[in-house]
């Protein structure tokens, strides 16, 4: 079996726990202790948020290593240095190393391609590692690193069978990436709010909070994205931001990145530049089909719907017809109520058992259409508004990717 192969192979492990990415970066001599590390979790937003800030810190200097999840089209999207994905051989030579120890250990998918981002982040010798946490905080393998500083972006509503079950529980999990001494950032609001605050408190870690210590104003769209306005409310200095992005909401995850690269010692046009040029494929990413508009966005839960809707409002995106697939442990209900009444509604899956039964989703979209491949849902959404949306998993949204650029589908899980 190839490395690549052996790796996916692993997709159906889940045990969570500490243990084993410890275990697993000791034998491979502390990787991880190379260079420091920056972790960003949030139910929403932590993608373009951890991007944003690599950019910014790219932008201050620094040899920037970044780590996220899931990717869309090819598995090195997740491990870049400098903007640039792991080249291919780098990725299996690193895989065949770390194989017998990953199976010794017992190691899940995540957890191999964890260690595997942080053992090439030091082979590379990045001065910095800004790192997406995979699901929760206190227990997800990027966990076994320590961070200078830490974002929580926001918390809502997702994986509540794994975190929860309430959504303090959640936000329990997330604040396990703070750190005593060490600043932290969030843009979360409500009950979500309260606990991270109670967290930080009892671990002695600096907070600042978006709407309290610091601010997205004046929020405005652009033919290509949208500006707004960072206020620090400790000292008083404001600086006008643009940005690619598309979203009110991104202002908030923009305004968490800024405010980190400050913090990590970026000078304001480095956050400038940094913030201007900041990109999130699969988040209301924009590309031509035929002419025509296409839209795909990788909302995945209530609050990602919410924000989806919004984000079509504010930009004038609207009408459009949307092609919608759904993994099976999401608040399908929730969603669909966010996104109802916005245009013409194609139900479709993605190649894996998680995602869900279109058909099985009828009920909850009145004279929706079920079209089981995603293309062929795209060319039937197409027939009905000029602008189509492709939303509700970035499984989906990668799959759609891969058969536009004439790739296979992916069995995904992670």
């Amino acid at each position: 079996m190839d490395p690549l192969s052996w790796l996916y192979a692993r997709q159906g492990r889940f045990a969570p726990g500490l243990e084993r990415i410890r275990a697993l970066l000791a034998r491979l001599g502390h990787p991880e202790e190379a260079y420091p590390v920056a972790l960003v979790g949030g139910t929403n937003g932590k993608g373009t948020t951890a991007r944003a800030l690599a950019a910014i810190l790219e932008e201050a200097g620094f040899r920037v290593g970044l780590y996220t999840s899931p990717h869309l089209v090819d598995f090195r999207e997740r491990i870049q240095v400098q903007g640039r994905p792991i080249p291919e051989e780098k990725l299996l030579a690193l895989l065949a190393e770390l194989r017998p120890h990953a199976e010794r250990l017992e190691a899940s998918f995540f957890e191999v391609a964890t260690a595997l981002a942080l053992l090439h982040f030091a082979r590379e010798g990045v001065e910095f590692a800004v790192l997406e946490v995979g699901l929760g905080g206190r227990l997800d393998a990027t966990n076994a690193t320590e961070p200078v500083l830490s974002v929580v972006t926001n918390v809502g509503h997702d994986h509540l069978e794994v975190l929860g079950p309430t959504l303090k529980d959640v936000a329990r999990e997330k604040a396990g990436i703070f750190r005593g001494g060490v600043p932290a950032l969030t843009a979360a609001r409500g009950e979500g709010l309260g606990v991270l605050r109670a967290e930080a408190l009892a671990r002695k870690t600096p907070l600042w909070v978006l709407g309290e210590d610091f601010h997205a104003e004046g929020v405005e769209a652009l033919p290509e994205g949208l500006a707004f306005t960072l206020r620090l409310e400790r000292t008083g200095e404001a600086l006008r931001l643009t940005a690619r992005l598309l979203g009110p909401h991104q202002a908030e995850n923009l305004a968490l990145a800024a405010l980190s690269g400050r913090l990590l010692g970026a000078g304001w046009e480095a956050v400038k530049r940094g913030v201007a040029r900041a990109e999130n494929p699969g988040r209301l990413q924009r590309l031509l089909w035929r002419g025509k508009e296409l839209l795909l966005d990788g909302a995945h839960n209530p609050e990602g719907a919410l924000a989806l809707r919004e984000a079509l409002r504010f930009h004038g995106l609207l009408p459009a017809a949307f092609v919608l697939g759904f993994s099976r442990d999401k608040d399908h209900a929730a969603m669909a109520e966010a996104l109802r009444g916005l245009g013409p509604v194609v139900l479709t899956r993605y190649a894996s058992p998680r995602s869900e039964d279109p058909k099985a989703l009828l009920p909850l979209f009145p004279g929706a259409k079920v079209v089981e491949d995603p293309l062929e849902a795209l060319e039937e959404a197409f027939s009905r508004e000029d602008r189509v949306v492709v939303a509700g998993s970035l499984y989906l949204v990668g799959e759609v990717l891969r058969r536009l650029e004439g790739l296979p589908a992916e069995e995904r899980w992670q």
